[in-house]
């Protein structure tokens, strides 16, 4: 009975090392431009290959923009950037429907979310009903102007970013739109010597840029492969376990954490911990799942699905630290 699935994942593994191949070429291209920053970089390649969007936080200046702008750079789509501001409205976003005074009709005139890649920049600067007209988009993958619903095209991605410093004139997400996000992704600042290359790198008279290496239907093309990626049940009973432990921590021997949660993670978690865990195999060329492609994304996966209450805000606990130590307890298989 063991015998016939590792003949399948050997012959599964040789036709993802052939499908992935571009991933190298990818991020290769990517970090001409991008010094540092690979987990971040893999982390929105891995939403690319899981069809799901991405959320960026972290302090101005550390190339979240860039890195959006480059990856879209190496791949052959439409891109747009909407600059998130508080006076903007949801036709900014979808567009709107336009009187033609000649024909006496109304003809649609759509907005920048008819895009590959829409680039969401600092999105918590807009109220919510032009969050929600985003979300709405996302989760669709469609857009009603009119009497008319237009499909979004494909592949489609949103990637926005925040920043977390500065909270005057901002307008927090709320905890049921954040959850639409795939990942909500923290970028750092760099090290010392990957600072000292950026410097060197882009206060020359031409900075660098990319090209693009990919085209569409690869990626398309990838999503399908990813899906095949073999998940063992163990792995899948592992997952299971992680979501649960945010839910009923006192069954996996965390009572510590329980006056700490509020609100455990989703099952979207489940889903996206799945398909992202598939995802981070495929960036390895691997054809199959490890307790550790799970583990590598389970952070930026659940930081935002679990709600700590008064209590940890009190105790300076964060919804990272209860995810590190149910990941720190839970049984790896």
């Amino acid at each position: 009975m063991e015998s016939t699935p590792s003949v399948d994942i050997a012959q599964l593994n040789e036709r993802i090392k052939a499908e992935s191949a571009f991933i190298d070429t990818l991020r290769a291209e990517m970090h001409k431009v991008i010094v540092g920053q690979r987990r971040v970089i893999d982390r929105l390649i891995i939403g690319l290959l899981a069809d799901g969007h991405i959320l960026l936080e972290g302090v101005p200046g550390i190339a979240k923009t860039l890195m959006i702008r480059t990856l879209a750079d190496c791949i052959d789509v439409q891109f747009k950037r909407i600059q998130f501001t508080p006076d903007l409205l949801p036709a900014d976003i979808v567009g709107t429907m336009v009187f033609n005074q000649k024909t006496g009709e109304f003809y649609p005139s759509k907005g920048p979310i008819f895009a590959n890649f829409v680039l969401a920049d600092e999105i918590n600067r807009a109220p919510a009903k032009v969050q929600s007209a985003l979300l709405e988009a996302m989760q669709e993958r469609q857009v009603t102007l009119g009497d008319t619903t237009y499909k979004l095209p494909e592949p489609f991605m949103v990637m926005a970013t925040q920043n977390p410093i500065e909270q005057q004139g901002t307008y927090p997400l709320p905890e049921a739109q954040v959850d639409r996000f795939l990942m909500k992704v923290l970028v750092d600042y760099p090290r010392r010597e990957e600072e000292r290359e950026i410097m060197r790198l882009h206060t020359r008279f031409r900075p660098p840029k990319a090209s693009k290496v990919v085209e569409p239907q690869q990626i398309l093309r990838a999503r399908e492969v990813v899906r095949d990626v073999y998940v063992d049940e163990k792995i899948e009973n592992y997952i299971l376990d992680i979501v649960f432990a945010t839910r009923y921590p006192e069954q996996f021997g965390l009572d510590e954490l329980k006056p700490l949660i509020a609100w455990g993670a989703s099952p979207r978690a489940t889903m996206f911990l799945r398909t992202c865990a598939q995802a981070h195999a495929f960036l390895e060329h691997r054809g199959y799942v490890t307790p550790e492609d799970v583990r590598a994304i389970a952070l930026d996966v659940l930081r935002h699905r679990v709600i700590v209450t008064y209590e940890a805000e009190a105790e300076e606990k964060t919804s990272e630290d209860v995810v590190k130590a149910i990941l720190a307890r839970v049984e790896v298989p």
